[in-house]
């Protein structure tokens, strides 16, 4: 895997620009599609010249687009990603956009034919299928803690409905939207500007006020979170953790996030151990049998469920759903 300069005539139009070979196969949308909180999630646009982010660095705030090419002197493992970015951040966000695409996610122990013996044959045909599939890291904690603290305890309908409100009042504008980015590019507030919400907006935005005091909770150290992201994943859970409000779900989609991590389980959601349940044994299962079934596969559990995910598999739906409930207007 390495970085090269992308040809001066694409890189003169950004501040800062790579190209990215993979060596092997790659698929962007499979990649970042975890990152996205909904095809409505302001701080990420597909469009015809590629897929953009916006999102803020130790330098400032950035655009990224990344755009996949098949160039002449691609070597035929696989795809290059042309990298670019704009704003006081791109150098930032451009040196960080190999290891968020996946550079360190490393499959070669699950792809093991010795391992894959050992796994279900609905995993191991998804895995077949789907080679490019990587964990991305974006090492960026509070722009995945945010939006995942608003997931708690509700429908994702309701929590990506609360983020994209929250993002158009306080989000700025990314670096270059409107002219060499979408215009409707967002960059998430900082943690400062997180902090100055005042309580009715996050009302209008549907988020409860046990949702709100968290996001407080954990901004008011926002510095510490972000060190985080140098911490092996399970340390870092672990820390994040010691937030009240903040649990082992939470931890665990965010380490998934920022992390890549391959073993990380979002114990505690409302659909997944059932899911992996019915997928796994025909039955609907509790945490605890969803943790015996994955037990196996210890430090694949991730990719394991993930698999599942891309095989196709329906969990027969019975019962009630969960209650959309709109206090906005109280």
């Amino acid at each position: 895997m390495t970085i090269a300069d992308v040809p001066a005539g694409v890189a003169a139009a950004a501040d800062a620009s790579l190209r990215w070979l993979p060596g092997g196969p790659f698929d962007l949308m499979q990649t970042i599609g975890t990152l996205l909180r909904g095809h409505g999630d302001p701080s990420i646009r597909t469009a015809a010249d590629g897929l953009w982010m916006a999102f803020t660095t130790p330098s400032g705030p950035a655009t990224l687009r990344l755009t996949v090419a098949y160039p002449s002197d691609c070597p035929p493992a696989g795809p290059a990603v042309e990298i670019q970015a704009w704003g006081p951040g791109a150098a930032d966000a451009a040196a960080s956009a190999p290891r968020m695409l996946g550079r360190d996610d490393d499959w070669s122990a699950f792809d093991e034919p010795a391992f894959h013996a050992t796994l279900p044959r609905m995993v191991v045909e998804a895995r077949r299928r789907n080679p490019a599939v990587r964990l991305p890291a974006t090492g960026r904690l509070v722009d995945s803690l945010v939006p995942t603290i608003l997931e708690q305890k509700v429908t994702v309908i309701e929590a990506r409905r609360g983020y994209r409100y929250l993002m158009y009042r306080f989000g700025t504008q990314a670096p270059g939207a409107g002219s060499v980015a979408p215009a409707n590019l967002l960059v998430q507030p900082t943690p400062e500007q997180w902090l100055r919400i005042p309580s009715w907006e996050w009302h209008k935005a549907g988020v409860g006020p046990q949702r709100s005091a968290t996001v407080m909770r954990a901004l008011r150290s926002a510095a510490a979170l972000e060190r985080l992201a140098a911490l092996p994943a399970a340390e870092a859970s672990a820390k994040l953790q010691t937030i009240p409000g903040i649990g082992v779900w939470t931890a665990a989609e965010v380490m998934q996030r920022t992390h890549g991590c391959p073993d990380s389980i979002a114990v505690g959601d409302y659909h997944l151990a059932a899911y992996v349940g019915a997928a796994l044994t025909g039955r609907r299962t509790d945490d605890a049998g969803m943790l015996r079934l994955l037990a196996p596969w210890a430090g694949h559990r991730q990719r394991v469920v993930r698999m599942i995910g891309l095989s196709g598999f329906r969990k027969p739906t019975f019962g009630p759903r969960m209650t959309i409930q709109d206090h906005r207007g109280h």
